[in-house]
């Protein structure tokens, strides 16, 4: 009797989260798809943002903000809590649209475009990495499910990660648990690191990647995210004075407007938010969650 209770109760436990999984399957693709895509053949990785305004729940978050990435440029975000740095990002990899303005690739409006063109087009690397109860290839492999060995062991040793995963009991078909539980934060960094260097997307969005790791942790994340961020067109998101070094223009967000832009020399120059920021914050603290 005992063991029907808790097999009962256990199915019942698992039939509420089958429903939330049917409810965001079923709301997955909520953005409609355009009905006559625009090709995008082969991206060179210039990304405006053209009067782009957004709202949460009629919750203002941007407003009116004008921005452009030159294909190939480093631009970071920084700027207080609040002030729409994710926001942005987000509508960059078209996971919301914009309730005014629009977001552009390549001078296409991201609503032109087919769902497929801008994935293979834009990777994204968070601050919490999505890993799979999967293998290290496996895992890896997602950014590009057609790559040989050869290519996610290159990946791996472009992302400082190779050495780990060598030392791992069945190197690269160890499997890592969910969510890679069994591996240390840095290390599962350099392997989302992997992943989106396989994928070779043109345009880089990187959820500062580095802020929730130790120092030894984080110089060897910031050397692979170095090699990442080569030749692509990157938009940062800084949550540390440490992730700016390598930007050639900081734009300064904070109430959803863009308050002010420049290089790190100009802005601090000014007697303006981004002085008072970095002042406050020092060269390897944290600027504003």
């Amino acid at each position: 009797t005992l063991a029907l209770s808790a097999a009962w109760s256990k199915l019942q436990q698992s039939l509420g989260a089958a429903e939330r999984v049917f409810e965001l399957l079923e709301n997955a693709d909520r953005l409609p798809e355009p009905v006559a895509p625009v090709p995008l053949p082969d991206p060179r990785g210039a990304l405006a943002f053209e009067g782009v305004s957004f709202a949460y729940a009629e919750k203002p978050v941007l407003d009116a903000v004008s921005l452009t990435l030159a294909p190939g440029e480093v631009v970071a975000l920084v700027g207080p809590s609040g002030g729409g740095k994710t926001t942005l990002a987000h509508l960059a990899l078209r996971l919301f649209d914009p309730q005014a303005g629009r977001v552009c690739l390549d001078g296409h409006d991201l609503r032109t475009l087919a769902a497929r063109d801008l994935r293979a087009a834009i990777a994204y690397v968070s601050q919490e990495p999505v890993l799979f109860d999967a293998t290290v290839y496996e895992n890896v492999a997602f950014g590009d499910p057609h790559a040989t060995p050869e290519r996610v062991e290159a990946a791996c040793r472009a992302a400082n990660a190779h050495d780990f995963v060598s030392a791992l009991p069945e190197g690269y078909e160890t499997r890592l648990g969910e969510r890679g539980a069994s591996l240390s934060g840095g290390q599962r960094q350099r392997l989302a690191i992997a992943r989106a260097l396989l994928r070779d997307a043109r345009v880089l969005v990187l959820d500062e990647a580095t802020s929730a790791l130790d120092n030894a942790s984080e110089e060897a994340v910031r050397e692979a995210i170095a090699h990442l961020m080569a030749g692509r067109t990157t938009l940062v998101i800084a949550h540390r004075m440490s992730a700016i070094e390598r930007a050639d223009r900081i734009v300064v967000l904070d109430g959803g407007r863009v308050v002010e832009e420049g290089t790190r020399e100009a802005l601090l120059r000014r007697d303006g938010l981004f002085r008072r920021l970095y002042e406050a914050g020092g060269p390897t603290r944290e600027i504003a969650q």
